[in-house]
C-alpha cells in the first residue's frame, strides 16, 4: 500500500470517528476541570477507583482459577489472582503510600501518553490541527517529569492539578482535531449552504 493510500485510508477513519473525537474531547476537558478545581478529590478518587479495580479483578480471577487445569499453571493464576486482591485492598486502606505509588504510575503513563500524541502529532501533520496534538504530547511529557522530579514529596494537590491540566491539553487537542476533520460530505454541504 502506498503512502497516499495509507494516508487516504487513516484520514477516512479519522472523519468517520469525528463525533467521538469531538464529544472525547469535551469529556476530557470537562474531567479536567472538575480535576483543577477539587485537586485532592480527584488524586482520592482515582486512587479509590484503581484500589477497587484491583480487588475486584482479583476475585474474579480468583474465581476463575479453579477452572484451570495443570499444576504450573493454576498456581501462576492463583498467586496473580492474590497479588491483585492484596494490591487493592493496600490501596484501599492505606490512601497515603497509595498515592505515592500512583504518583509514580502516573509519571509513566503520563510520558507514554505524551510520546504516542508526540508521534501522532508527526502522522497527523498535514492537518492543521496536528500543533495542538504536538503541543498536549509536550504537556504530558512536562507533567511526567515534574511529577518524577517532585517524587515522593509532591503533594496529592499538585498531582490532581497535573491530572486536570493533562486532561485540559489532551481534550482540546481532540476537540480541536475533530473540528478539523469533519467528513468531506459534510463540508462539501456547509459550502454549498
Amino acid at each position: 500500500m502506498s503512502d497516499e493510500t495509507f494516508e487516504s485510508v487513516f484520514r477516512k477513519r479519522l472523519e468517520s470517528a469525528h463525533n467521538w473525537l469531538l464529544w472525547d474531547g469535551v469529556g476530557m476537558i470537562v474531567l479536567g476541570v472538575a480535576a483543577v478545581v477539587f485537586p485532592m478529590v480527584s488524586t482520592v478518587v482515582v486512587e479509590l477507583m484503581v484500589g477497587w479495580i484491583l480487588f475486584l479483578a482479583g476475585v474474579l480471577s480468583l474465581w476463575g482459577t479453579f477452572s484451570i487445569h495443570g499444576t504450573g499453571p493454576f498456581f501462576a493464576a492463583l498467586l496473580t489472582s492474590l497479588l491483585s486482591i492484596a494490591a487493592g485492598i493496600f490501596l484501599l486502606f492505606n490512601p497515603p503510600a497509595g498515592v505515592l505509588a500512583l504518583t509514580l504510575m502516573l509519571a509513566v503513563v503520563f510520558m507514554v501518553e505524551g510520546a504516542f500524541e508526540i508521534v501522532f502529532a508527526f502522522e497527523l501533520r498535514p492537518t492543521t490541527s496536528w500543533g495542538w496534538m504536538f503541543a498536549s504530547g509536550l504537556a504530558s511529557v512536562l507533567a511526567a517529569v515534574l511529577i518524577a522530579a517532585g517524587w515522593p514529596q509532591i503533594s496529592a494537590v499538585v498531582l490532581g492539578l497535573l491530572l486536570g491540566l493533562n486532561f485540559i491539553s489532551s481534550g482540546l487537542a481532540y476537540v480541536t482535531l475533530a473540528q478539523g476533520l469533519k467528513p468531506s460530505h459534510q463540508m462539501h454541504h456547509a459550502r454549498a449552504a
